[in-house]
C-alpha cells in the first residue's frame, strides 16, 4: 500500500503536490537509495501528563494524513505527530532493523504481509493490543501476539490503458493466463520483485496462482511474451505505462502495468477536467492482497504516545481519511469509502494471498529464482 498504494508523488506530505507527483504516490516506490522528510501536525493541544510532547512515526514515503486529522489527534491526546519518512518500505524496514533497540522513532508504519516475518523475527516491536482492534477485519489480523496492528489493505493488480485496447479493438487481459497470450506480447511492464513492493506482490500472486512448481514456468512464458522489468513503481507507472498522466506525457508505449486496484480513482481525481470515467482499468484476475501494519518500536522513547497513535490509526476518523490521502482501503469495516472510490474504484472479490509463514520460509528463494529467470 504498498503501498505511495496513491496527493500524485513518491512522498505524500501535508502539502498538495502536482498531479504527476500524486500519481507517483500510488505505489510503494523502490529506489536504489533512500531519503527522509519530516512533517508535524499543527495541533495546539497540550500534553496530558508528564513525558515527551512529540510522538515520532517512522514510515516509508507513502504515509500521508490530512492536517485536520493530525490536529484532532493532538487535541485528543496532547501529542504532536512527527513523521520521519525513510524511502521505500523495504529500505525503511531495514533501517529500523539496523537500529533495533535504539529506534529513530516510537511507531513504525508500512511493513506489509510480504515483509512481516522479517520484522517480527527481528524483535523490532513491543507487543501492544490497540484499543478497537476487535473492530478490525479478522482477515487482516495476522499477528496474534499484537506486535503489529493492521492499518490498511490494498491490492496489487495489473492496470490497463482503456484507450489503447479500444483503439486496437482488443479485449484487455483479465487473468494471469491472459498476460502470457500472444495478443499481449510486449505490452506488460512490471517492477523488479527484488527491489519493489508491488513487484514482489505480483510475483507472490503468481506463486499463489500456479504453485511453487508452476510459477517458474509461468514467468518463462511471460519473458517469452516480452514482459519488461524496471526497478520500481514510479518508473513503471509514470514513465512506461501509456494509461497514466505521466506516461502520456512521456509518450510511453506499454498499455499494461503492475500497479494497484486503487490507481484508476487517482487518474480521475487529479485530472483537469475530471473525466466521466477512469482512463485505466484493473485486471481483477491478477490481484494480490497487501496488508500494511504499524507497530510500537522496541525502545521507543515515548511509549505512551506510540500506543495512543496506534489506537488512533485504527479509529474511524483516521480510517476514513486514508483513502484519498494514501489510496488504500480501511481495515475497519464501519469506515466509509469516499464516493470517488466507490464510483471509479474496483472491488477485488477474490485476490490471491500467500500465508505469511510460507512467505517467510520461501521469499528469498522465490525472488532469487525469479531473478535468475527474468532479469539475468
Amino acid at each position: 500500500m504498498t503501498t505511495t498504494r496513491r496527493t500524485t508523488g513518491t512522498t505524500r506530505g501535508s502539502v498538495r503536490l502536482t498531479a504527476t507527483a500524486v500519481v507517483a504516490a500510488l505505489g510503494i516506490t523502490a529506489l536504489a537509495g533512500c531519503g527522509s522528510s519530516d512533517t508535524s501536525s499543527s495541533g495546539s493541544g497540550g500534553t496530558k501528563g508528564a513525558g515527551p510532547k512529540t510522538v515520532t512515526l517512522v514510515s516509508h514515503d507513502s504515509f500521508n494524513a490530512s492536517d485536520a486529522v493530525l490536529k484532532e489527534f493532538t487535541e485528543e491526546t496532547g501529542y504532536t505527530v512527527k513523521v520521519l519518512k525513510s524511502g521505500d518500505a523495504g529500505v525503511a524496514l531495514n533501517q529500523e532493523i539496523l537500529t533495533k533497540g535504539s529506534p529513530r522513532g516510537d511507531v513504525f508504519f508500512g511493513v506489509d504481509n510480504t515483509l512481516l516475518s522479517r520484522a517480527l523475527d527481528s524483535g523490532l516491536f513491543t507487543p501492544y493490543e490497540a484499543k478497537g482492534i476487535d473492530r478490525v477485519a479478522a482477515a487482516a489480523r495476522l499477528d496474534a501476539g499484537h506486535r503489529v496492528t493492521p492499518v490498511d489493505t490494498g491490492d496489487v493488480c495489473v492496470n490497463y490503458d482503456k484507450k489503447y485496447f479500444a483503439d486496437k479493438k482488443l479485449a484487455p487481459p483479465q487473468t494471469f493466463d491472459d498476460l502470457a497470450k500472444p495478443a499481449y506480447k510486449n505490452l506488460l511492464v512490471t517492477e523488479n520483485a527484488a527491489t519493489s513492493s508491488p513487484g514482489l506482490g505480483f510475483l507472490l500472486g503468481t506463486v499463489a496462482a500456479y504453485g511453487e512448481k508452476g510459477y517458474q514456468d509461468y514467468w518463462k512464458k511471460l519473458k517469452d511474451n516480452g514482459v519488461k522489468v524496471v526497478d520500481g513503481w514510479e518508473q513503471a507507472y509514470n514513465d512506461e505505462f501509456s494509461g497514466s498522466a505521466g506516461g502520456r506525457k512521456a509518450k510511453a508505449d506499454r498499455p499494461l502495468v503492475v500497479s494497484y486496484a486503487s490507481s484508476p480513482p487517482v487518474e480521475v481525481l487529479y485530472a483537469k477536467p475530471q473525466p466521466a470515467e477512469a482512463p485505466t482499468g484493473v485486471a481483477t484476475g491478477t490481484c494480490f492482497r497487501q496488508i500494511e501494519f504499524a507497530g510500537l518500536l522496541n525502545g521507543a522513547k515515548n511509549e505512551a504516545g506510540g500506543k495512543a497513535l496506534l489506537d488512533f490509526l485504527i479509529g474511524k476518523r483516521f480510517q476514513e481519511d486514508m483513502p484519498l490521502n494514501m489510496f488504500v482501503n480501511p481495515v475497519v469495516p464501519e469506515a466509509k469509502l469516499p464516493d470517488l472510490f466507490t464510483k471509479f474504484g474496483t472491488t477485488v472479490e477474490k485476490p490471491t494471498t500467500v500465508a505469511p509463514d510460507l512467505i517467510a520460509k520461501n521469499r528469498e528463494q522465490w525472488v532469487q529464482s525469479w531473478s535468475s529467470l527474468v532479469v539475468k
